[in-house]
């Protein structure tokens, strides 16, 4: 089960970490964010989401970022998405819970916080529904083997005859030859039970009689971008996009095997609809942070892995690239 969710933060630098955070559950879908109050309600009455991270003490006051946009869903919606309130002020937390919030996390975002949430989440989630979630944590199921119904031998009458034995042949005879002697018998008397695998009926037969089975991952399917032209349909992963560079009305795609692709859509447009690992650097490009392999900030330039391709940096996105350097330095990280 998937669970959509919508950041609304008028600060790029602080919605970038968010994503950072996020993007490590399989279970989060993320749609799109937004940076003001209209826009932000625009795309929640669109698309609905299950989560809303909105941040309600903004860095510019002109965004309307506030509380005031949950009062303003309750006019246009019966069922409210879960709205958490992610903020620097520790005193925003009371007044969330006054308006409803579902809760409310202090940025920068952390996993175990958000695996809280997402908890605590499908915790009320299945009190009302009769079918159970998947846990943020694992995403497989381990399926239990049942036991084989084994029919039961039809009892025998035997007849018992009584015989006088004399008192020296019994305690000549051992305990365990006694005992050997009995279960010789009773194998004479009962039909061997043939030992038969699992035998199962229902729509889970098909993962349950296979041989073993430790866990079942939860595969996700790469994005794929269409890149359409006249009854022509490019199909590319947006894993292999290494950077997008603004074209007029048109965006140049550069591909890692230094393919390049033409698409008839602004740059704008692809930054709206693409996340991370996608950042918008400069008024031309958008670069892939997986193929950075060098940020040079006196130059204001970065570096694409394995080529010569050098993407210059503006003062505008100052933050964004910030973000990107702080995202390669927050994981397995070596500083020399």
């Amino acid at each position: 089960m998937s669970y959509s969710y919508i950041i609304i933060d008028d600060n790029s630098e602080s919605t970038l970490k968010t994503l950072a955070v996020t993007a490590r559950f399989r279970e989060l879908q993320f749609i799109a964010s937004a940076a003001t109050y209209q826009e932000g309600l625009n795309l929640i009455l669109e698309h609905r989401p299950t989560f809303v991270f909105l941040e309600v003490d903004p860095k510019d006051s002109n965004s309307g970022l506030s509380f005031g946009l949950i009062n303003e869903l309750h006019r246009f919606l019966k069922i409210l998405p879960k709205i958490i309130i992610t903020t620097n002020n520790s005193q925003m937390a009371l007044q969330a819970l006054q308006y409803g919030a579902f809760d409310c996390l202090s940025k920068p975002l952390s996993g175990s916080d958000l695996i809280k949430t997402i908890l605590k989440f499908q915790k009320s989630h299945d009190a009302t529904s009769p079918f159970p979630s998947v846990s943020p944590i694992k995403s497989f199921v381990e399926p239990t083997i049942q036991q084989p119904l084994v029919e039961q031998p039809e009892i025998q009458e035997i007849q018992v005859t009584h015989e006088v034995v004399a008192p020296e042949t019994i305690s000549e005879q051992k305990p365990t030859e006694i005992t050997e002697t009995i279960h010789e018998e009773i194998s004479e008397r009962e039909p061997a039970v043939e030992q038969t695998e699992p035998i199962l009926v229902g729509p889970e037969e098909e993962i349950l009689n296979k041989p073993v089975i430790a866990e079942i991952v939860k595969e996700e399917k790469p994005l794929i971008i269409c890149v359409k032209s006249y009854g022509d349909y490019r199909f590319i992963e947006a894993k292999d996009i290494c950077y997008l560079q603004a074209d007029n009305n048109s965006t140049d795609i550069h591909l890692f095997n230094g393919e390049m692709i033409t698409a008839f859509k602004t740059l704008k447009h692809f930054e709206n609809v693409l996340s991370s690992p996608f950042v918008r650097i400069h008024n031309s490009y958008i670069v892939n942070i997986d193929y950075v392999s060098r940020i040079h900030t006196g130059n204001s330039v970065c570096y694409i892995k394995n080529t010569t391709t050098k993407l210059p940096f503006s003062k505008s996105y100052k933050e964004n690239v910030d973000a990107i350097i702080s995202s390669i330095t927050n994981g397995n990280y070596l500083e020399i």
